[in-house]
């Protein structure tokens, strides 16, 4: 069963795009396999948005404000996943199995938070890491119910504003060693996984880095129940480079930039579900974690 559409102001918008976008940062997806699908982006110029989100095994997210589904061509990297690369496009795929029970809170503190500050330093370079958050979703409303997790998220979005990120360090650990991390680089990187099996229903979409317009990226108050912070939504541009990775396997793992404090990096990549019209009928629903970190260099 697939997600409901987004609540909130959504008008639909089929805008044609072309098999390739004509940029030099996008030349090498060019002959790639690509799919056509609907994603849901903030309207330029309309009511300022607010997300309010689910409770884990209830209801659906929340918008305000002005938003627009806008058909857009999806390039499928699975050819290229090697060559994918967090600081240039802001995404990459790494190989990387658990054998951890990711809904037992316990196995997740105690082993997957070690084993994944293990994988971003050997994938980054980072000198440490501060393993954050986790947040498990679900494609169907008995296993959202059953489990108490939260829907896979159609809205293309980022985690973080640079005064977000920042203020998220703050809070975990305090001003002053915050004050100090902060002197050197640090980012945010998001680990994007499936659990107990394939995923072959709402896979992500992902931006590439460089055809991304910082002026295309809109703050948006998340008014959660446990905190009230910022992330933010994007505005659709036809220069936007489009890709998705399907199927992704157990011993697989997709790393997603969402904050880097160096400019000269690829900052973040804006990213959503999507349906996936080549999806088989009688799909297994997805199931997957997310787990936020820091990352100090």
């Amino acid at each position: 069963m697939l997600a409901a559409e987004p609540r909130g102001s959504v008008r639909i918008r089929f805008a044609p795009c072309p098999e390739e976008v004509v940029t030099s940062a996008s030349q090498e997806f060019r002959d790639l396999r690509r799919v056509q699908a609907r994603l849901t982006f903030v309207v330029r110029g309309g009511a300022a948005p607010i997300s309010m989100p689910s409770r884990p095994g209830e209801g659906a997210v929340h918008y305000e404000g002005d938003h627009e589904q806008v058909t857009v061509s999806i390039a499928d990297v699975r050819a290229v996943a090697d060559e994918l690369s967090l600081d240039r496009h802001g995404f990459a795929l790494v190989r990387h199995r658990s054998e951890v029970d990711f809904y037992d809170e316990d196995q997740r503190t105690a082993v997957y938070e070690t084993e994944v500050a293990e994988l971003l330093k050997q994938a980054t370079g980072a000198r440490d890491v501060i393993v954050f958050d986790h947040t498990i979703r679900a494609d169907d409303d008995e296993t959202r119910a059953r489990r108490l997790v939260r829907e896979p998220v159609q809205m293309v979005h980022n985690d973080y504003t640079d005064r977000s990120a920042r203020q998220r360090l703050h809070d975990l650990i305090g001003d002053e060693p915050a004050k100090e991390l902060m002197r050197r680089r640090f980012a945010i990187i998001n680990i994007w996984r499936g659990i107990g099996g394939t995923v072959e229903t709402m896979p992500l979409a992902l931006a590439d880095a460089r055809t991304i317009d910082p002026a295309d990226l809109v703050p948006v108050e998340r008014r959660a129940q446990e905190r009230t912070g910022e992330i933010q939504h994007l505005n659709h541009n036809p220069g936007q480079q489009w890709c998705y990775l399907p199927r992704v396997e157990p011993d697989e793992a997709i790393l997603i930039k969402c904050f880097d404090s160096d400019e000269g990096r690829a900052r973040l990549s804006a990213h959503t579900a999507f349906v996936d019209p080549t999806t088989p009928a009688g799909a297994r629903p997805r199931e997957s974690i997310e787990t936020r970190t820091f990352v100090f260099f």
